[in-house]
């Protein structure tokens, strides 16, 4: 067993936060098969608000719909936005932290002057804004937060290339005759990209979070779609007469959450044990 295998066994954040995403990955990804019922055709009102049971493991809601199916293909709701609102968030905060930290000068004043903004507002108050402007909706959820949540990677992308851009293999990239954008993007981009594979992990996470709190608002996924938040903002008025409608969409949340927290704090310990915390502190 070598040093590297040995490294990975100690962190228990990265191997259980790895074992929990992957198998939430598995069911978005299988959710058609895993599901015993269809999520949003099988209701019947005959069986509405039954408690969990053989026939339905997790109970089901107000509509008759079993709670099980529509949590296993919430899962696809949840993970696609946070996936690609985080791609939008990643693709922005590099670009505009790399060209930051490399030119320099008033490029570098503007954009953290701008990230400092974004920084200063709560991310929620964004998010509400912008879904207040463009309505409810997936798409509009995920120009919402795609546009929302740059602003950590921008200045960890930016310091990082600051600092790579006085080093050796930069110098011989000049004298090779290279282009700034091509150094940008090939010789800096690769070396730094850790503390940014850290913070994109870690964004998943809030994106789904994020996603959920405006669903549970009615500004997220709109019925009858089955996403996480939307589930529990319908089982609000059974709280206390019918609680699983709202149990099994909240462990669901909590626990994937949870474990790309822990997959992100694994890679960090791994990959950047200091630089992460630092910048986000």
């Amino acid at each position: 067993m070598n040093t590297t295998t040995k490294k990975l066994l100690r962190q228990t954040n990265l191997i259980v936060g790895g074992i929990i995403t992957l198998f939430v990955i598995f069911v978005a990804i299988f959710a058609s098969f895993l599901a015993p019922y269809h999520p949003i055709d099988d209701a019947d009102l005959m069986v509405s608000e039954e408690p969990p049971s053989a026939t339905f493991w997790f109970g089901t809601d107000n509509q008759g719909r079993d709670i099980l199916s529509r949590v296993i293909h919430g899962a696809r709701i949840s993970l696609s936005v946070g996936l690609i609102c985080q791609l939008f968030n990643t693709m922005i905060g590099v670009i505009l932290g790399l060209s930051a930290g490399f030119f320099g000068k008033w490029w570098d004043d503007f954009v953290m002057g701008l990230t400092n903004i974004m920084l200063s507002i709560p991310s929620l108050i964004f998010a509400l804004a912008v879904m207040a402007l463009l309505g409810p909706g997936l798409f509009n959820v995920f120009l919402a937060l795609g546009l929302t949540n740059w602003s950590y990677t921008c200045r960890i992308t930016r310091s990082q290339a600051l600092s790579a851009r006085t080093l050796d293999y930069v110098k011989a990239a000049r004298a090779l005759g290279y282009g700034k954008t091509r150094i940008m993007f090939t010789q800096v981009l690769p070396n730094i990209v850790g503390p940014i594979l850290v913070i994109a992990t870690l964004g998943v996470a809030w994106a789904i979070l994020l996603e959920a709190s405006l669903s549970f608002l009615g500004l997220g996924v709109q019925p009858p779609t089955p996403s996480w938040g939307g589930m529990l903002s319908a089982a609000r008025e059974q709280l206390f007469t019918a609680p699983w409608i709202s149990i099994f969409p909240g462990i669901a949340i909590f626990v994937t959450v949870l474990g790309l927290n822990l997959f992100g704090d694994g890679l960090r310990d791994i990959l950047d044990p200091h630089t992460v915390t630092q910048v986000r502190g």
